[in-house]
């Protein structure tokens, strides 16, 4: 029913080849591909460049196609994933012009999915920052519409760090602001890149989302969180919230992943869902990470099947 697929950033070492022989040997279905630019790397599991659009060339075209079509992998996406709401108007203008070079790749390669953040300005109001979204989103959503590419968002508010805060790098937290968003754009291109992984974190219903807002799923992720109820006994929820609960590989966290794909399926989604590593337990080496994978995948086929 679904078509499985890796987040690509967790393996940034992995040349194309090597990251598409990896997922066809593993059983997997699809793939996310990272395509930030070359050489520049903001935080943990940014910066991977599984595709440099920059030098998406005919020939690179033709190369990753061959690729796609002789291993069975298909690309479910592309993901870059900055701030393009930044308050510095250079960054901003740098990260819109990347995300429409990523749209002309998606539209150059078949890719019907690019996945980004909306972004924010930590330091200004929610309200504010919706004036901003609305002075510079809809011209990049009707852009990727014009060649029939949607855009994803993903629902995570960036905020793990001191210098994210006080409101995170990320305006698309909640569905309240969701609302006010596809209000602001109703172009069906414009959606979400879901992961409940976030809403765990923020004490809110990761499955009922999927049900009120299942015309605006574009793209899935699979990531689990997990509390700690001593440590939000101690902090409290205004703390960084990772004080409080740790990304987790899906099977290792709060979410009951037999229900989350029951509600999936009543959405009427039928589209790739992909498994996002960020356990830290797991990273210490490749083979510690690719044990990751493993586990995550056949935790998320058994909840498939179940």
């Amino acid at each position: 029913m679904y078509e499985l697929g890796l987040v690509s950033a967790i393996l940034p070492n992995h040349s194309l080849e090597a990251l598409f022989t990896f997922l066809q040997e593993e059983g997997f279905d699809a793939v996310e591909l990272m395509c930030w630019p070359k050489g520049l790397a903001e935080r943990r599991y940014a910066g991977v460049t599984h595709i440099d659009v920059d030098a998406l060339n005919d020939a690179a075209v033709e190369k990753i196609l061959a690729l796609s079509q002789s291993t069975g992998i298909r690309i479910s996406g592309l993901g870059y994933y900055p701030n393009p709401l930044d308050p510095d108007p250079e960054k901003s203008a740098f990260y819109f012009s990347h995300i429409r070079k990523i749209i002309d790749a998606a539209s150059r390669l078949g890719v019907p999915v690019i996945n980004t953040f909306v972004g924010r300005n930590p330091t200004a109001s929610v309200s504010e920052n919706l004036r901003m979204f609305r002075q510079k989103w809809p011209s990049v959503v009707e852009y990727a519409g014009n060649l029939g590419i949607r855009i994803g968002i993903e629902n995570c508010p960036m905020y793990f760090t001191q210098d994210e805060w006080p409101g995170g790098k990320n305006l698309a937290v909640s569905p309240s602001i969701w609302d006010e968003m596809f209000s602001i754009i109703p172009d069906p291109h414009f959606g979400l890149n879901y992961d409940p992984s976030h809403f765990v974190w923020q004490m809110m219903d990761p499955m009922q989302p999927m049900l009120d807002y299942s015309s605006r799923l574009h793209h899935i992720h699979l990531k689990d969180a997990k509390l700690f109820p001593e440590k939000l006994n101690r902090v409290g929820i205004m703390a960084t919230p990772l004080e409080y609960h740790a990304p987790r590989i899906p099977g290792r966290g709060e979410i009951n992943w037999k229900t989350f794909f029951t509600t999936l399926t009543q959405s009427g989604y039928q589209g790739p869902v992909c498994i996002e590593v960020e356990d830290k337990d797991f990273e210490g080496t490749e083979e510690e990470l690719v044990k990751a994978i493993r586990l995550a995948r056949d935790h998320i086929k058994k909840s498939i099947e179940a």
